[in-house]
């Protein structure tokens, strides 16, 4: 009589052996067995369903964890994911994962699960074989399911021969009684890094969840590999744009000046500059690009170089400035349009001339007054043929601080624009004395007040700039 053979099922591999938890065989009755010797259909049919279900809730669970690990889109969270998912298919409850690109790009990271930071850096002072070692380190079993390649089993770290003392001192220190560590290998076959889990007694993970953890990281590691290559890219944009902004602001006589600037993970197209002039004077200009990305960063950087060439030249006629740069975007970048706000500042007599392109009408903080400044209203560079509209003149009282912002500071509120620029007000109307002394603690309580709740940190496509400028 032939053996019944088991059907295959998508992405279950028969060759895996019974789980733990499905009870092992027991000896056949004689009234369980037929006159040939032989199971009764019955009772195959029960081992087959106890396999098949065995099997569906493995696949249940590897997808619930998987799918969790996709929602994340930063690397420390995918990382704690995957110690967290490994933790649960091994039974360990304290891990530790390592990235380590192979290429040396990075970037570089130690997360830990149940560790705190002591405990890292404890961890951190044992020498670790490379990622590249590890993944050719595992070997094939004779039997059942193929070991994980690259896996690492250290089942009793305090009593185990051949071990490195230093490796069994720490986990004495440590409280670790066993180990298991697998390598996180790109689908190129680039080392990624490592991820070890630690047991609190002498133990080892059976061959099936061995089997299990060693899938979830074949997925986890192709997940981490487009969050490192992501990163990779947010931190070229991220370098390159704060390159093209000021590295620091000027020391000017009888003008204390702060910044503060937030942008999302592709990079957006606001700018600021403050540039110190002939006799005395101070240029402040605040300005962003349409679209983001590394193309809207390198439009910023052009357009605010050329602003500082037209600010030395011709600083004192604002509305020149502004014509000037029109005229450069409309010739070189007519796909593009920009806002921006310049002003010509004498610290001395504490006067503003301002002129602005579109952009969003500057705010004046003082102890008796907090009130928006009227500029003509224009549209943005690039949307006409011709740009001209007449500049504002202001004077600050001693102690008054003039705000320059762009518009993402109104637009990461999510409301109307009257009803952000009402909320700005308030802000500013708000400010303890501290912040009417110091510009930079006035920069920090807009921020704050206006995107309470982390809005100012969290991802967006807005940009904001404050930049503040007190007059003494």
């Amino acid at each position: 009589m032939t053996a019944a053979h088991l059907p295959k099922v998508a992405g279950i591999d028969p060759l895996i052996p019974t789980s733990a938890h499905t009870p092992a065989p027991v000896a056949p009755t004689p009234e369980q067995q037929t006159h040939h010797g032989d199971f009764r259909p019955v009772d195959q049919l029960a081992a087959v369903q106890d396999r098949l279900a065995c099997w569906i809730s493995d696949l249940t669970m590897l997808h619930e964890l998987t799918e969790r690990l996709t929602q994340t889109n930063n690397l420390d969270d995918a990382l704690r994911e995957l110690l967290r998912a490994g933790g649960t298919l091994l039974g360990a409850r304290r891990g530790l994962v390592v990235l380590e690109p192979a290429d040396g790009l990075g970037p570089d990271s130690s997360v830990g699960l149940g560790l705190g930071r002591a405990d890292l850096g404890t961890i951190e002072t044992v020498p670790v074989p490379p990622a590249g070692a590890l993944a050719q380190a595992g070997e094939g079993t004779a039997q059942g399911a193929p070991e994980p390649a690259g896996e690492v089993i250290h089942a009793d770290l305090l009593h185990e021969s051949g071990l490195d003392p230093r490796h069994r001192e720490v986990a004495a220190h440590l409280g670790f009684g066993a180990s298991y560590s697998l390598p996180l290998t790109a689908g190129a076959g680039e080392p990624l890094g490592s991820a070890v889990w630690f047991y609190d007694e002498p133990a080892q993970p059976v061959e099936r969840q061995r089997h299990l953890a060693s899938l979830y990281c074949r997925h986890a590691t192709a997940h981490l590999a487009r969050l490192v290559e992501l990163t990779r890219a947010r931190t070229t944009v991220a370098t390159l744009r704060d390159e093209l902004l000021p590295a620091r602001l000027p020391r000017v006589p009888g003008v204390r000046l702060a910044v503060r600037h937030r942008t999302g993970p592709r990079g957006g197209g606001d700018w600021y500059d403050a540039l110190p002039l002939p006799e005395g004077a101070l240029g402040l200009a605040v300005g962003g690009v349409t679209g983001s990305g590394p193309s809207a960063v390198a439009a910023m950087g052009r357009l605010r170089a050329s602003l500082r060439a037209y600010a030395v030249m011709e600083g004192e006629d604002p509305v020149a400035v502004l014509s000037d740069l029109e005229l450069l975007l409309r010739l070189t970048e007519p796909a593009r349009s920009a806002t921006a706000l310049f002003g010509y500042a004498e610290p001395e007599l504490r006067k503003i001339l301002l002129a602005g392109a579109g952009h969003c009408p500057p705010l004046v903080v003082g102890a008796r007054r907090v009130e928006f400044l009227e500029t003509s209203l224009s549209a943005p560079l690039g949307m006409l043929s011709c740009w001209e509209a007449p500049s504002a003149e202001f004077e600050a009282r001693a102690g008054e601080t003039l705000l320059l912002y762009t518009d993402g500071l109104l637009h990461r509120t999510g409301e109307p624009m009257d009803r952000a620029l009402a909320r700005l007000h308030a802000a500013a109307n708000a400010a303890p004395r501290p912040a009417l002394d110091d510009p930079a603690v006035l920069v920090d309580h807009i921020l704050r007040t206006v995107l309470p709740d982390g809005l100012d940190e969290a991802d967006s496509p807005e940009d904001v700039v404050l930049l503040a400028a007190r007059f003494e």
